[in-house]
């Protein structure tokens, strides 16, 4: 049992002025109705008091009755039971099995004498069906047995409207609508006296105990059950609440919100009808009275008169709260629901969700925290306050006052623990990361991001990158500090970058890689920054530190002109001659720029294609002028060369094959001559020099020179496949005349080797035999070697039939097609040639309307005639709207 003090047993009337010194008289029902309260004694007398109710700041309201009136009632027998029917400004007054009625005001019975008689107990109907609002219905339980009557009771008259058999003798009646509650002897039943429909409920045995039937809501009862068992029933015969358990002995039951409060011989009990638990229990011997009068509870002894005050429900609950008893503070507030205006009840039920948070997160509870917290809509604030330092100090933030908690720091609430501060911290990590997108941060994103950052960047975490890189509030001044004070200079150089400060970004990471700053955050901070000015947009940054990135790596710092976006370079942002002109002191990364310029952007300038391939042609002499010359690199950047050679049509082709200076300088033709034509050698001698003969052929072939470029390959390599490829690498996109040429020069070369040549003649045989369709076979057999046998050549000879049987079957067929369609054209000739036309000074020209005057006229397909200036100024058929054609 968890114990609350819920309520206060005040006194209301003292012994001495409700009965003076009499000994014998005893209190014997008692009714309140607002300020009025009535107390009916054994002696027959009726007492009318005024209670004033006089709050005290501190505690309990106290309570002074002052007696209006007393009347006795003429009778011998105790006043039983009381009513008020205030609508009536009557008191039903029930006394020796007699209900009478008074004025409430006067206690004097009505001039008409009314009343009902034969009444054991009555209840009055709180739920009237009636629909009269000058008279109040009362259900009796009649001395007949086994009988109910309903009654409407008017300010001077009664009228009886209903009586109801039990199949039991009634003991006690609660009253809802045309539902009755009834405890019977053995049961309590729920009986419906519109329809005449009994529903049993429970069985209960009152020889053991007295039944309790009380209307605690609309169409709900309370009913002692068996076991000490309080029990719920609504008029469906259901029960919606659990029982609440209280003692065997009870002898009285009423309800004030949210609790049920039992009255036996030593106590009164309370207990909640919202988690079933007692509450509360107060010592009060010899009471027989509890009752309920809008919202006041009342007990009473035989000589006293006692009034149960209700301490405010949000004082339990911050009572219950500074137990640590949250949950049920929680189940208390709610049930509160009812009692208090909606918009008081949100304000005060947000602030009690609040206080609760904090309780579970001083006991570490953290999931429950957050979840009272997002429901209370906390301000996260209240939770960053508890960090020092986190707030960031252009903060305005104040705590709430009244306080939500009773910590000053996160170190007092963990008296300085270091494992549950680094909890919490890890607690407030996730929650601001979960709230800093929703609507709980309206307003304060700064105060949010900026202690979010201080954390992570305390801890180490993964996520502070996360966050600069993102959207964010975090504030410059404090966030820099901060992140200075813990040594995360490259998270410093990322809030820079967020706050457009690139330059200040970019020298603090040149600093750490320079080693002038420690953090070993990123260990590619190199690769990095060459990544940032590469999508820079500010173009005087990256000159800035062009030179610095190029000397730490050519190949990787020449990527901030190389991979710069497309749109951008699209603006012509950075002109590309101002590039190779920075570019001088750096040859590898001057290689990779051409490259990208030639190669990856296709830029159909001269200069440029020259320029590459002068610098491929200056490292492969340079590769094979050294020991190592002969590895895979050389190889490389010969295959290059030779592709740039081979694909390109923009190099200055004269240059690279002039044997002297002085002829490289008259081929530059009077143009200015890029810085390149200033070297004082003669490259083609570099090229024969250095055995280059195969890039000396491409550069003949890109003049035409076909015969020299195969001779090279032919006679100086000896490299048969490559004469092949060669004549199949010029011919690309040329006419097959063109290709053929090539073949027979090649066919030419092998045979005039002489007779001696057996390694020629054998790959003029192979050539002949691969590539039997490019020869002219007539001119071939004119000139191969009467030596040569049929069934050396079978191959070539077979192609080549086929080829020209093929191409006699092809002009066949295109020469039969041209027949077909010419003698088509002819039929249709000979068709329009057949039909006659007749012309008379009747006929009128379908354009004009005029008659012809000579007999020349234009025909349409449709059989319209014109005239023939009419058809040249008009080119639409007459009579449709679709081109018409002349005949």
């Amino acid at each position: 049992m968890m114990s609350i003090k819920a309520f206060t047993l005040v006194s209301a009337v003292e012994r001495e002025l409700l009965m003076g010194d009499k000994e014998r008289v005893n209190i014997e029902c008692v009714e309140c109705c607002g300020r009025d309260l009535y107390v009916g004694t054994n002696d027959c007398f009726v007492y009318h008091f005024l209670l004033e109710e006089r709050p005290v700041p501190a505690g309990p309201a106290t309570f002074t009755a002052t007696k209006q009136l007393q009347r006795h009632l003429g009778f011998k027998k105790p006043v039983n039971e009381l009513r008020a029917a205030s609508a009536l400004n009557r008191l039903l007054v029930l006394c020796d099995n007699s209900i009478s009625l008074v004025n409430m005001l006067n206690l004097e019975p009505v001039p008409s004498g009314a009343r009902i008689k034969g009444a054991a107990t009555f209840a009055l109907n709180e739920n009237p069906v009636s629909g009269d609002p000058f008279c109040v219905e009362v259900c009796i339980i009649s001395v007949k047995r086994r009988t109910i009557q309903m009654f409407l009771v008017y300010e001077d008259r009664v009228q009886i409207v209903k009586e109801v058999s039990t199949a039991e003798q009634p003991l006690a009646v609660a009253v809802d609508g045309h539902f009755l509650c009834l405890a019977l002897t053995t049961q309590y039943i729920i009986h419906n006296y519109s329809t005449g429909v009994s529903q049993d409920l429970f069985p209960y045995c009152s020889e053991e105990r007295p039944p309790i039937v009380k209307r605690i809501g609309r169409q709900e009862f309370l009913l002692a059950g068996p076991g000490g068992l309080g029990m719920f029933a609504t008029v469906a015969g259901i029960s919606q609440r659990a029982p609440v358990h209280w003692s065997e002995n009870v002898i009285g039951a009423a309800v004030s919100f949210p609790y049920v409060i039992a009255l036996d011989d030593e106590f009164i009990t309370v207990h909640s009808m919202l988690d079933q638990q007692q509450k509360q229990t107060l010592p009060f011997k010899e009471g027989h009275i509890l009752q309920d009068f809008e919202g006041r509870v009342i007990v009473a002894t035989s000589k006293g008169v006692y009034i149960l005050v209700p301490l405010p429900l949000e004082k339990q609950i911050q009572d219950l709260l500074a137990s640590r008893r949250v949950e049920e503070a929680l189940v208390l507030a709610k049930g509160a629901r009812r009692n208090i205006p909606k918009e008081k009840f949100q304000v005060m039920y947000r602030r009690i969700l609040q206080q609760a948070g904090f309780i579970q997160f001083a006991q570490l509870q953290f999931l429950e925290a957050k979840e009272l917290f997002r429901s209370g809509q906390l301000d996260v604030r209240e939770l960053i306050s508890l960090y020092p330092f986190l707030l960031p100090t252009s903060s305005s933030f104040t705590r709430s006052h009244p306080p939500l908690h009773e910590y000053a720091d996160l170190n007092q609430l963990t008296q300085g623990d270091q494992e549950k501060m680094a909890k919490c911290k890890r607690f407030l990590m996730s929650y601001l990361n979960e709230v800093r997108s929703t609507e709980v941060a309206n307003g304060y994103k700064e105060d949010i991001d900026t202690a979010l950052l201080k954390l992570y960047a305390e801890a180490d975490h993964d996520s502070l990158l996360d966050l600069l890189v993102t959207e964010n509030f975090c504030l410059l001044t404090d966030s820099a500090a901060w992140l200075e004070k813990h040594k995360k200079y490259f998270a410093l150089g990322l809030l820079y970058h967020y706050n457009n400060q690139d330059a200040a970004a970019v020298q603090l990471w040149v600093n750490i890689v320079n080693g002038d700053v420690q953090d070993s955050t990123r260990s590619d901070l190199y690769e990095y920054i060459v990544d940032f000015l590469t999508y820079c947009l500010d173009e005087e940054l990256v000159w800035a530190y062009a030179d610095w990135v190029l000397q730490k790596s050519e190949e990787v710092g020449v990527q901030v002109f190389t991979k710069r976006p497309l749109d951008e370079q699209q603006k012509n942002s950075f002109n590309p001659d101002d590039i190779i002109n920075c570019l001088k002191k750096y040859p590898k990364a001057l290689v990779k720029y051409l490259e990208h310029l030639v190669i990856d952007k296709r830029l159909q300038k001269e200069e440029y294609h020259t320029h590459l391939a002068v610098l491929y042609l200056e490292e492969v002499l340079l590769q094979r002028a050294s020991a190592s010359g002969k590895g895979a690199e050389a190889t490389e950047t010969q295959a290059k060369l030779r592709r740039l050679l081979q694909k390109s049509d923009l190099y200055r082709v004269h240059f690279l094959l002039a044997q002297s200076s002085k002829e490289a300088s008259r081929w530059a033709g009077g143009r200015r001559a890029p810085f390149f034509l200033s070297c004082r050698f003669c490259l083609a001698e570099r090229l024969q020099g250095a055995g280059l003969p195969m890039e000396s052929a491409i550069l003949h072939g890109k003049l035409g020179e076909h015969e020299k470029a195969l001779h090279i390959l032919v006679h100086e390599l000896q490299d048969f496949a490559a004469a092949e490829d060669y004549c199949l690498w010029c011919s690309e996109g040329r006419d097959p005349p063109h290709r053929q040429q090539l073949f027979h020069t090649l066919l030419a070369i092998y045979l005039h080797a002489g007779p001696t040549a057996h390694e020629l003649a054998v790959a003029a045989v192979d050539l002949l035999n691969r590539h039997a369709t490019e020869f002219d076979a007539a001119q071939v057999l004119q000139m191969l070697p009467d030596t040569w046998s049929v069934q050396l050549l079978c191959p070539f000879l077979m192609g080549a039939m086929r080829d020209s049987i093929h191409a006699r079957r092809t002009m066949q067929v295109a020469l039969g097609l041209a027949r077909s369609e010419n003698l088509i054209y002819t039929y249709d000739k000979m068709k329009l040639k057949g039909s006659s036309i007749q012309l008379s000074d009747k006929k009128l020209c379908q354009i004009c309307q005029n008659p012809f005057c000579e007999p020349v006229f234009v025909r349409y397909p449709n059989g319209g005639l014109v005239h023939t200036h009419c058809a040249a100024s008009r080119h639409t058929n007459p009579s449709s709207s679709s081109p018409g054609t002349r005949t």
